[in-house]
């Protein structure tokens, strides 16, 4: 008797992973966080299916054209949402800083949606704070006890999440951007910006108040950068290159440049840039003083010595991890502590250098253990457990799974974390 074999099956087909966060071109930083969680998505699936849920489909569609699918999620029908969500084994949410007073409401009212319909939710390394407004909070409480995972970025999200009553383990790890790769920024590209080439360079971040930063004066620190541009210009012999992080950063860059009293020895950059080529010029500056939280980790990451200036809870965080002088914030009362801790800056360097590649080498093997946490549940899915907060043994597979990423990270890439060594600072000009 011949037992006919069966019909060859067709090849599974990879997951359906949804990313949703702040993105579509508003903020470098937050670019650099989607191109850095797709980088990570593919690694642990190479025939995952993608749906990014971006606040402009079309930007994100040019800027990441292997991605499958792209919806707008805002002023969308919420049938149209719904339907995209159902279809998925995995929701990312994050990263960045999204979970704050007003917003994390309508983020995590997909979430939800996305929960109600059975699908699995990770938190990838997101950002918390200011939370005040009940209904955030309420969400917030909702919401995240339902995520299979919950990384946070830093310990002042953690804090903040236990203050508004999330009752769930969070794991506290470090920005997804800082696995962000550079690209080439030319001699060209400096010339059409009119950045002299051979000269010292100093790069400056500034921003608006917005809700991040409340408590900005605008005057003061406009003034205050103005006043540490030109300490600049005159100790370092240098010329001040602004770096826009996102639009609205543009005319925050040409009022510190009219209260100087060097204006000649500033620039603004003007072209638009991928994350990578931002990245790609820090490696041309010989020090970086700035507001945003992503000019900063840029910079570190290319080696440079940078001072941040804090204005909220995150800056302050990556500041000490950085070992970073600790300030104590951005008003014009500051001017004089601010162009020591620069002066100090500067000369320390060459000391300072070895402690900043060792942090360094642990703040990027953080950022890889968020990525083998998600690719631990994306295993328990496979494997058909939901990977739900229910799941006791899917959650210790999580655990266990990242702490061997984060162990196999550190055996294997101690040379590939490292930020590049940069060159000896030039003699001051005294």
């Amino acid at each position: 008797m011949t037992t006919a074999s069966s019909p060859p099956q067709p090849a599974r087909s990879g997951p359906r992973i949804g990313v949703l966060g702040s993105y579509g071109g508003f903020n470098i930083g937050d670019e650099s966080i989607l191109t850095c969680i797709l980088n990570c998505l593919r690694a642990q699936r190479p025939d995952a299916h993608f749906v990014v849920f971006s606040r402009n489909a079309e930007h994100t569609r040019t800027h990441h054209p292997d991605v499958h699918d792209v919806l707008d999620w805002e002023g969308v029908s919420r049938n149209h949402i719904s339907e995209a969500l159902t279809g998925l084994d995995l929701l990312v949410l994050g990263g960045g800083g999204i979970l704050y007073d007003s917003e994390a409401r309508r983020y995590l009212r997909l979430v939800r949606t996305a929960q109600d319909r059975g699908v699995p939710t990770f938190a990838y390394a997101v950002g918390a704070g200011p939370l005040r407004e009940a209904e955030d909070r309420e969400a917030v409480r909702g919401v995240l006890a339902e995520m299979a995972d919950i990384v946070v970025r830093d310990q002042e999200s953690k804090l903040v999440l236990e203050e508004v009553g999330l009752e769930r383990e969070v794991t506290v790890t470090a920005d997804p951007a800082l696995l962000l790769e550079p690209e080439p920024f030319t001699d060209a590209m400096m010339r059409d910006e009119g950045v002299p080439p051979d000269a010292r360079l100093v790069g400056m971040s500034v921003r608006e108040p917005g809700r991040a930063a409340e408590k900005l004066d605008e005057g003061d620190y406009h003034a205050l950068l103005a006043d540490v541009a030109d300490f600049l210009v005159r100790r370092l012999d240098a010329h001040v290159v602004f770096l826009p992080m996102e639009r609205h950063d543009v005319r925050h860059a040409h009022a510190v440049l009219s209260h100087m009293t060097a204006p000649d020895k500033g620039r603004i950059l003007h072209g638009a840039y991928s994350p990578g080529q931002v990245l790609g010029f820090m490696r041309h500056l010989d020090l970086a003083v700035g507001m945003r939280l992503h000019f900063v980790i840029f910079a570190a990451l290319s080696g440079v010595p940078v001072l941040p200036l804090p204005y909220s809870g995150k800056v302050f965080d990556f500041a000490r991890r950085l070992g970073a002088p600790a300030l104590v914030g951005v008003a014009r009362e500051q001017a004089g502590l601010l162009l020591a801790e620069v002066d100090r800056l500067w000369d320390e360097y060459p000391r300072r250098r070895e402690d900043l590649r060792g942090r360094m080498r642990e703040l990027t093997a953080l950022a890889r253990e968020t990525c083998a946490r998600c690719g631990v549940l994306l295993d328990a899915i496979d494997a058909g457990r939901p990977g739900g907060t229910t799941e006791a043994g899917a959650e210790a597979d999580v655990e266990a799974g990242a702490e061997a990423g984060a162990e196999t990270d550190a055996g294997r890439g101690a040379e590939e974390a490292e930020p590049p060594r940069p060159a000896e600072p030039r003699p001051l000009i005294v």
